[in-house]
């Protein structure tokens, strides 16, 4: 039987029907709109000064120096790498079960809610607020940043892995089920091939994360190359910050390129 397409084009359905109430709303935003930028203060002086500062950035960055510098950035590099390999894999470790938890069509409400709790408060704190509070606590240097990333990665992978869980092909998993399956070869024989794919991609994404995040991080004591730079930038050596962006972007490109050409080998 040949697929029925409709005819005609329906508009979809409006959440506010009344036009005059539409045409209100939208008047309303753009007068707040036209308040808000009212109220930035702009200092035009501190404005000029800061182009002209941006100007030597951007002639250090096209003269980078990779040589004055090279035993810190090497270091600041060496730790980064080790911090964004090491959070990942165990941040990763720890967000299996956390998201398989969060998942309600596979374990019970009360198991649910604390492991939806769990990821909440992962992703309800961003990176350098967290990387503050733990280089407090540990003092400076790549463990505190190591912390942080792991922890940014569990409710990273954990949130997205409980929702790909929560969409699989139920039929599967009746089928497996109606086997008389116990929850553990339910789990390896119906939700497992079905996400595994995707937790692959997700995790090679969060890889690529970790090390963005280190050179922020970084800023604030955490350790990695981002504590190489904020160094530069304070001495305004912009030649050796602008060498250290560069390799950021090249480690960033060669980590996509390589992640893309996994997950189309992994399909």
């Amino acid at each position: 039987m040949s697929a029925q397409y409709p005819g005609t084009w329906r508009r979809p359905p409006q959440i506010i029907r009344d036009r005059r109430l539409r045409v209100a709303l939208q008047i309303a935003v753009l007068l707040y709109l036209a308040l808000a930028f009212g109220t930035v203060e702009v200092n035009w002086q501190r404005v000029s000064e800061g182009l002209e500062r941006g100007q030597r950035f951007v002639m250090g960055f096209l003269q980078p120096d990779f040589t004055s510098r090279w035993r810190d950035i090497s270091q600041g590099l060496l730790e980064s790498l080790t911090m964004t390999l090491t959070s990942t894999v165990i941040g990763v470790l720890i967000s299996v079960p956390i998201g398989i938890g969060a998942a309600r069509n596979l374990v019970p409400r009360p198991v649910y809610l604390v492991c939806r709790a769990i990821v909440a408060v992962s992703r309800s704190l961003q990176e350098v607020i967290v990387a503050i509070f733990l280089v407090a606590m540990f003092g400076f240097g790549p463990f505190a940043g190591f912390l942080t990333l792991t922890f940014a990665t569990i409710g990273f992978i954990a949130k997205l892995l409980a929702d790909d869980i929560e969409e699989i092909d139920e039929a599967q998993a009746e089928a497996i089920r109606a086997t008389g399956a116990t929850w553990f070869q339910l789990l390896n024989y119906a939700v497992q091939p079905q996400v595994m794919p995707r937790l692959i991609g997700l995790s090679l994404y969060r890889l690529d994360i970790n090390f963005r995040e280190s050179a922020v991080i970084g800023i604030v004591g955490a350790g990695g190359i981002g504590a190489t730079l904020n160094t530069s930038i304070d001495r305004y050596e912009y030649d050796s910050a602008g060498a250290i962006l560069l390799i950021i972007i090249a480690i960033v490109m060669v980590a996509e390129y390589s992640s893309s050409y996994l997950r189309k080998f992994l399909q």
